[in-house]
């Protein structure tokens, strides 16, 4: 296990998309005790939030799921719908302001359903440990790696004996529907939701890189991918793996919620690599086409382009490059698997 605040330690796995977020479609479905905070807050955005006069009928208000003191044999435990199903490379059970009441262990198992389920028959469903019982450090993250490489699409987290979660993240990567993707419809190639990865980008400082192939339009300002204010000569950019080789057709780029800080113009390339060699280290020497030249945006905007585009494909990845800096909310790359 590797906790970050104490040892600054990179966590790779936790780099990757949050297949349970709130935002993605994650909900939790059914927790056996959720007596002093609900089970909900678990998948919300942000780590949480401590109101040292704060209290319910229940007693003290804390931003997580917990439940009460267990006087009986057990242990409580909570089930999550993935709104994205994938493969899960790691999981993080934030304990940020649980310290004297966070769980002493916790594990983790998963389980794939096809169709429906209600959350009663996912109780006695069988499920599979991905996360043996591991000890937990209160008011932390708590990174536990998952070596699987089954898709899922629920979870179950199980603390010992009982306790307090501000947020669980399952970070991975999305299994899609590979056989939509090549129905020959057009399709957003860059979306998270059919596979795309946002690979690397150079700065995202105010606004995570993930934000910019999430489902929907963005709901507010930090909804999107901003760089900070550049300072010195260049240029932002951003890598998007699409969810399969394909051409492209028509591109959208939203400034919504963007105003005095959308990137005064942007342009899109892209390339074909046979092999997943791309990172940050050589995202700037691998040989990129022009897709949509650099072109003028607007404020709080969603750009619509077809006829600018120049050439089609079929690529592997996609660049976004803005001029100098600033927030993009969403990328879209509408086309159709080669």
């Amino acid at each position: 296990m590797q906790t970050p605040e104490e040892g600054k330690v990179r966590v790779a796995f936790a780099e990757l998309i949050d297949l349970a977020a709130e935002k993605v479609g994650g909900r939790a479905l059914y927790a056996n005790d959720e007596f002093f905070a609900p089970k909900e807050n678990l998948l919300k955005p942000g780590r949480g939030v401590f109101i040292p006069d704060k209290y319910t009928e229940f007693g003290k208000w804390m931003d997580g799921w917990e439940t009460r003191r267990k006087r009986v044999p057990g242990h409580d435990f909570c089930i999550l719908q993935l709104g994205l199903p994938g493969t899960i490379r790691g999981v993080n059970v934030d304990t940020n302001h649980f310290v004297g009441n966070f769980p002493e262990y916790a594990s983790v198992d998963a389980l794939e359903v096809r169709g429906e389920a209600t959350p009663e028959s996912l109780v006695d469903a069988a499920w599979t440990p991905i996360v043996p019982r591991t000890r937990l450090v209160g008011g932390t993250q708590n990174y536990l790696p998952v070596a699987s490489e089954a898709r899922w699409t629920h979870v179950r987290l199980n603390i010992f004996p009982d306790g307090g979660v501000a947020r669980f993240r399952v970070h991975g990567v999305v299994r899609p529907d590979l056989e939509k993707l090549r129905g020959g419809e057009l399709v957003d190639l860059a979306a998270a939701e059919n596979g795309g990865i946002v690979v690397t980008c150079n700065d995202a400082f105010f606004g995570p890189k993930d934000n910019l192939i999430l489902p929907g339009r963005a709901a507010t300002m930090g909804d999107g991918w901003e760089t900070r204010r550049k300072r010195v000569p260049g240029f932002d950019w951003i890598v998007v793996k699409l969810a399969t080789a394909g051409t492209v057709q028509r591109v959208e780029v939203d400034t919504n919620h963007f105003k005095g800080n959308y990137p005064d113009t942007c342009s899109l390339e892209g390339c074909f690599l046979k092999e997943d060699i791309l990172d940050f280290a050589n995202a700037k020497d691998i040989s990129w086409q022009e897709i949509l030249p650099r072109t003028r945006l607007q404020a709080s905007h969603r750009h619509f382009y077809e006829q600018e585009l120049r050439e089609k494909g079929p690529f592997t990845h996609v660049r976004l490059n803005i001029f100098p800096d600033g927030g993009i909310s969403r990328l879209r790359v509408h086309g159709r698997a080669a």
